[in-house]
């Protein structure tokens, strides 16, 4: 049965021999639907705000292992590796073609996808990411980011090995020789005009690899996705769902 609804299906998949939290809004709504892919050590309540905002088609996201709801993993595990479990996922939730908006770390992750998945994701949304994971101040430094700090917001939940083994499956990762090769993915990179996290420099990194990347520097810093998250979602949505031209809407 589908379910269409401001609270999401929770639901528990085992895939590779990890064992993740899937939240997915809107069940059984038509479109495209959007996978968004978190920060290090934010789970589903994190990202529960801004995702159930994304109105008009299924949205779904996950807890990595060690985060949330999801245990530890037994072993360390790679970058092609966690994006072939989520895939997994998205073929078992009979997601042929999807969306995918990452968030930091999650935008690296949404990179891999698209480079390792040619032909699966439909358009790329990258939120205060970079091409290259070697970038300090990836993990624990959201803790001390401007916005986080005036509004209180909570996003760490992972545990400690959960921490390590996420920050390790993109330790020296990066996809600066792949990114040409998405030239025909349209791809929205949002960067916050004040985050010391990841600063614009990488967002425009990302949008210079990318041939007609489109790049946005929007209010707050690092967790702008979270603590903007009505003005996020509208503006992804947008991009989603761009409107008709005049020459297709005749059509």
């Amino acid at each position: 049965m589908s379910r269409i609804s401001g609270r999401p299906v929770i639901t528990t998949e085992h895939v590779y021999g990890l064992t993740l939290r899937v939240a997915r809004w809107r069940t059984g709504a038509g479109g495209t639907p959007l996978l968004f892919l978190n920060g290090v050590g934010a789970d589903i309540a994190a990202a529960a705000p801004l995702l159930a905002q994304m109105h008009g088609r299924e949205v779904w996201t996950l807890d990595m292992p060690g985060v949330g709801g999801s245990p530890d993993a037994l072993l360390p595990y790679g970058a092609s590796t966690i994006a072939a479990v989520v895939m997994e996922i998205a073929d078992r939730f009979g997601h042929r073609i999807v969306d995918i908006a990452g968030f930091s770390w999650g935008g690296a992750l949404a990179q891999q996808i698209a480079i390792q998945f040619p032909g699966r994701v439909r358009r790329l949304v990258l939120m205060a990411t970079t091409p290259v994971m070697g970038a300090p101040g990836i993990g624990w430094a959201a803790m001390f980011d401007d916005d986080m700090q005036a509004s209180g917001l909570k996003i760490q939940t992972a545990t400690p090995l959960g921490i390590t083994y996420q920050t390790a499956a993109m330790a020296g990762w990066t996809s600066a020789a792949y990114l040409p090769g998405l030239k025909v993915l349209p791809t929205l990179v949002l960067m916050g005009e004040q985050d010391g996290v990841m600063p614009a420099c990488y967002g425009q990194m990302l949008a210079s690899l990318i041939d007609g990347a489109v790049l946005e520097v929007v209010p707050g810093s690092h967790l702008f996705p979270f603590t903007h998250a009505t003005a996020i979602s509208t503006r992804i949505s947008a991009f989603l769902d761009p409107p008709a031209t005049g020459q297709q809407a005749a059509a």
